[in-house]
């Protein structure tokens, strides 16, 4: 049976869990090597900078969770991946304050979001979405910018993405080996972190994604 204990073991062996809908069964994945983001130096490319100052969403943090779920999962078109099973252990995570959820708002709709498992200053990034329909576009890649900013400011020391693709590349992605990757999860797990929430309650960042890095 996966859980949220079974989860917490799985990511902190550095893997992740994946539903094959094909063999109606959860596999465990460990990449190598592994796609990461240096919180220290990611990219923010030109255009998005300009579209952040421009400040086009509302920015909270674990306010909905599950629908920040629910709507990355009916965003991807290669598959459900996350079996019912498996949304239940994430909603367990969050509740004890291991998975969180960012979401971009326009007026009172959510137009894009992304979640994943926190570790200690480890921040494993599970999936993100937008909803250009509504009036989010950009709102996924303007999410994954403010997390980083925010985590970079509170100190965290890895951002997992697991695999490098063309839209993540953009930000800067690296890759390192596998057992590389578990010595920085390691040592990352043992230093606790807080998850970052500005002090109006609503705003992940604490400052402006202008001051980013550019490019």
């Amino acid at each position: 049976m996966l859980d949220s204990d079974v989860l917490l073991k799985i990511y902190s062996a550095g893997c992740f869990p994946m539903w094959d809908e094909v063999n109606e069964e959860t596999e465990v994945f460990r990449p190598d090597p592994r796609a990461i983001i240096e919180l220290d130096h990611f990219h923010v490319p030109r255009r998005l900078g300009k579209r952040i100052r421009q400040r086009p969403f509302r920015i909270t943090t674990d306010l909905e969770f599950e629908a920040v779920m629910d709507a990355c999962h009916e965003a991807r078109d290669d598959g459900c991946w996350c079996s019912p099973e498996m949304e239940v252990a994430y909603l367990e995570l969050h509740e004890r304050g291991f998975a969180h959820s960012v979401e971009a708002w326009r007026d009172d709709d959510l137009v894009g979001g992304l979640y994943g498992v926190q570790l200690g200053a480890a921040f494993m990034a599970e999936s993100k979405f937008s909803l250009p329909e509504f009036g989010g576009t950009d709102a996924s890649k303007i999410v994954l910018i403010e997390t980083m900013r925010s985590l970079q400011e509170a100190g965290f020391e890895l951002f997992d993405v697991q695999f490098r693709n063309d839209h993540i590349d953009q930000f800067g992605v690296v890759e390192i080996a596998a057992d590389q990757y578990e010595q920085r999860l390691a040592s990352a797990m043992v230093h606790p972190r807080d998850w970052p929430v500005a002090a109006d309650g609503e705003r992940l960042l604490r400052g402006s994604c202008a001051d980013a890095p550019s490019g």
